[in-house]
C-alpha cells in the first residue's frame, strides 16, 4: 500500500486544520468553551468510516479541541432512527453526523435542521468533489448544503481464498474475475463450490446479493429503483427492481447462500468462522470484513471484479446539526475530515473509497495496495472507474421501503414465504413504508 510519509501528513493536517478553523472563526461566541478550556466535537457515525487516526492528527494540530466518536461498527438501521429522533427533539444529536446517501433525500426535506454550510465557505470546496456527490448534498433550490461529501462505493466481489482452494476453484484475482462475467456465471461458480461440500457457503447474505444486483440494474438502466425522479414510489412498476428480485430468488433456488442475517451477531461470527466464500464487496465493505475477520484472517481473503457491469453502493455526507453548541469547530473539523487528505487518510485505514477527484488521482490511492486481501491493488480495483460511477437517485422514504423489500427477500430466503409471495409482501410493505 502506497504510505504518505508521517511528517508529511502531520504537516498537510496543520495546514488544512489552520485554514478551514480561520475560515469559520466568525461563527461566534457561543462557539467556545464557557471556561476557555478544551471543547469537545461529537462525531456520530456507523459502520467503519476509518477517522480514528485523522482524529488524533487534527487534535495534535489543534490543542483545544477533543474528538469523540459514537456509533462505529453500527448498523444504519439502529443508527438512522436514532438521528431522526435527535433531530426532531433538538438535542442528542454530535456535532458532526455521518448521512448516508440513501437518507439524504430525507433529511433534506428539513434542512433548517442542519448548518448551512454554504455561508461557512463550503462553495469554494465544491471542485473538491465529484459532481453528483456535491449534488446530493444540496436542496434542490441549490440553497442549502447540508453535507459534504465522504466516499462512494464502487462494487466489487470479495471472496476467501483458502475456501476456494478447497472447492477446487481458481484463487488468482484475475482467474476468478473471469469466472463470473455475468450473474447467472455467478451462480454455476457457486453451485460448483457448493458440490465440494467444503463445509461454508458460497455467500453470506441474499439481501447483500440483492442491494448489489439492484443498484447496479438501476445505475446502468433507469438511473433510480424504488423511488423515480419525481419521487412517485415505483418498486412494483420498475423493470430494475424486478430484474433484480429474479435473479437474487435464482440465487436463493440454488441454495447458495449461508443465509446469515446482514450486520447480526451470527453475520459477524460467520466471518470469523470462514462459514462463506464470497460477499458483495463495496469498497467500505473491506473495513468491515477486517475487523469482523479478524486478523487470522488477514492473506485469506481477495478481490475479484463484481459480475454484471459495475455499481455503486453506499456512501455518505458530513453535516453539522444546527443544535451544535460548537458549530464553528464542527465546521472545521467536517472540512478537514473530507478534504482530499482526509480522504486519503480514512481509504487508507478502512477502504471507503474517495468521492473527491484529487484524491483518486494521487498516487496514495492509485498505488495502494490492501496487505489484508492478499496485497489486492485496491486503488485499481475501486478507484478506476470511480469518476463514472453512475449514482441511484435515493427517494423521500428510501431506507424504509429498502428495509421492508430486503424483509421480504429474507423471508423467501429462510424458506418462509415462495418468491412470488415474497414479491407481494415486498410490493405491500414497501407501500405501507412510503405512506407513514
Amino acid at each position: 500500500m502506497g504510505v504518505i510519509p508521517r511528517r508529511r501528513l502531520a504537516a498537510a493536517v496543520a495546514l488544512v486544520a489552520a485554514t478551514v478553523l480561520a475560515t469559520t472563526a466568525c461563527g461566534g461566541g457561543d462557539d467556545e468553551s464557557a471556561d476557555g478550556g478544551p471543547i469537545t466535537l461529537t462525531v456520530d457515525v456507523f459502520g467503519q468510516l476509518g477517522y480514528e487516526q485523522l482524529y488524533r492528527e487534527y487534535e495534535a494540530a489543534n490543542p483545544g479541541i477533543k474528538i469523540v466518536e459514537r456509533g462505529t461498527g453500527g448498523n444504519l438501521d439502529e443508527y438512522s432512527p436514532k438521528l431522526t429522533q435527535w433531530l426532531a427533539a433538538g438535542k442528542g444529536a454530535g456535532d458532526v453526523v455521518a448521512i448516508e446517501e440513501g437518507l439524504m433525500v430525507e433529511y433534506k426535506a428539513n434542512p433548517g435542521n442542519f448548518v448551512n454550510l454554504l455561508d461557512h465557505g463550503a462553495g469554494e470546496l465544491k471542485g473538491n468533489f465529484l459532481e453528483w456527490k456535491w449534488n446530493q448534498g444540496l436542496t434542490a433550490d441549490g440553497k442549502h448544503l447540508i453535507g459534504l461529501g465522504t466516499d462512494v462505493g464502487g462494487m466489487a466481489m470479495c471472496y476467501r481464498t483458502d475456501l476456494f482452494a478447497k472447492a477446487g476453484l481458481p484463487t488468482a484475482r484475475d482467474e476468478v474475475s473471469k469466472l463470473w462475467p455475468t450473474w447467472q456465471d455467478y451462480v454455476k461458480v457457486g453451485e460448483q463450490f457448493k458440490a465440494k461440500n467444503t463445509g461454508a457457503s458460497f455467500l453470506d447474505a441474499a439481501t447483500n446479493i440483492f442491494n448489489t444486483i439492484v443498484l447496479q440494474t438501476a445505475g446502468n438502466g433507469p438511473g433510480y429503483h424504488y423511488y423515480d425522479t419525481s419521487d412517485k414510489l415505483v418498486v412494483d412498476s420498475n423493470p430494475a427492481v424486478r430484474q433484480a428480485w429474479d435473479t437474487t430468488m435464482d440465487i436463493v433456488d440454488s441454495g447458495l447462500s449461508g443465509k446469515y442475517g446482514s450486520w447480526s451477531e451470527e453475520w459477524v461470527s460467520a466471518f470469523k468462522q470462514a462459514k462463506f466464500a464470497t460477499i458483495a464487496c463495496p469498497a467500505w465493505m473491506t473495513g468491515v470484513i477486517e475487523g469482523n475477520a479478524g486478523p487470522a484472517a488477514k492473506g485469506k481473503w481477495d478481490i475479484a471484479r463484481v459480475p454484471g457491469d459495475g455499481g455503486n453502493w453506499g456512501g455518505s455526507h458530513l453535516a453539522v446539526p444546527k443544535q451544535s453548541k460548537h458549530q464553528a469547530e464542527a465546521i472545521a473539523l467536517v472540512k478537514f475530515l473530507t478534504s482530499a487528505k482526509g480522504q486519503i487518510g480514512a481509504f487508507k485505514a478502512k477502504g471507503p473509497l474517495p468521492s473527491s477527484p484529487q484524491a483518486l488521482d494521487d498516487p496514495a490511492i492509485v498505488e495502494s495496495k490492501n496487505p489484508y486481501f492478499s496485497d489486492a491493488p485496491v486503488g485499481q480495483i475501486f478507484a478506476a472507474g470511480a469518476k463514472t460511477l453512475k449514482p441511484v437517485y435515493m427517494g423521500p422514504k428510501n431506507q424504509a421501503v429498502r428495509t421492508e423489500v430486503e424483509n421480504a427477500v429474507r423471508t423467501v430466503e429462510l424458506g418462509q414465504r415462495s418468491p412470488e409471495e415474497g414479491w407481494k409482501d415486498a410490493l405491500n410493505n414497501a407501500k405501507k413504508a412510503a405512506d407513514k
